[in-house]
């Protein structure tokens, strides 16, 4: 089998959230970070025949870039074939029992508090906007009958803010994430925020979502 763009990319950014994957077999990629904080999954078009751990997925992925247009075969139970041309690498898998993997149960939201969309624009904004200023939270405001996503030092009142407005609401509610666990694909999202401090990025071009944890001082009402 062939791995296309999309899915070598989705694994390019899981590997951001864990450095190890737990692949399943079939066309789904679920990945967790190592505290448990956020939660990725996706749905590409390859299928994968069979169950495989892969323990440093960043080494993997470094190594199909050595070829052009490699041809990956899983016939074996220990390790994967990767074919191209004359040219040949066995890749063993890891030991699934040492891999933090996702729960097998899919992740509902207990509640969906506040919605809004968030575009591509916003977010490479909000992005380049906390790393000039080095600013550690990214905060879903909903105050004055609106909804903005600021990125601001929460811990200092004296902190520079970048704020965009991206919806109207009639709560009040300060949602909070750390920047640095904001690990998503570029894009536009559909995001879904429960006061229960959970929250749902999902991907308006691709089959891809993210659950990211909010921090526990977060205020809803």
């Amino acid at each position: 089998m062939k791995l296309s763009d999309n899915a070598l990319a989705i694994l390019k950014n899981f590997a951001g959230i864990n450095n190890s994957i737990l692949v399943k077999q079939g066309n789904k990629l679920r990945t967790i970070s190592v505290a448990k904080n956020i939660l990725a999954e996706a749905e590409i078009k390859e299928e994968f025949p069979r169950d495989f751990a892969i323990y440093d997925l960043n080494q993997f992925l470094n190594g199909l870039s050595l070829h052009q247009d490699p041809d990956l075969d899983f016939q074996q139970d220990s390790y994967l074939s990767i074919k191209e041309g004359k040219r040949r690498v066995k890749y063993f898998f890891a030991d699934p029992n040492v891999i933090i993997a996702p729960p097998e149960k899919d992740i509902q939201l207990p509640t969906q508090d506040v919605c809004f969309q968030m575009d591509s624009v916003t977010l490479e904004k909000l992005v380049k906007a906390a790393a000039v200023y080095q600013l550690p939270d990214l905060s879903a405001i909903g105050e004055a009958g609106v909804i903005k996503l600021v990125v601001r030092d929460k811990k200092n009142d004296t902190s520079n803010e970048y704020a965009i407005v991206v919806g109207e609401t009639d709560k009040e509610f300060s949602f909070n994430f750390k920047v640095e666990n904001i690990k998503i694909i570029p894009g536009a999202y559909d995001v879904v925020v429960s006061s229960k401090l959970l929250s749902q990025f999902t991907n308006t071009q691709h089959n891809l979502k993210y659950y990211i944890a909010l921090e526990p001082d977060s205020t809803f009402g």
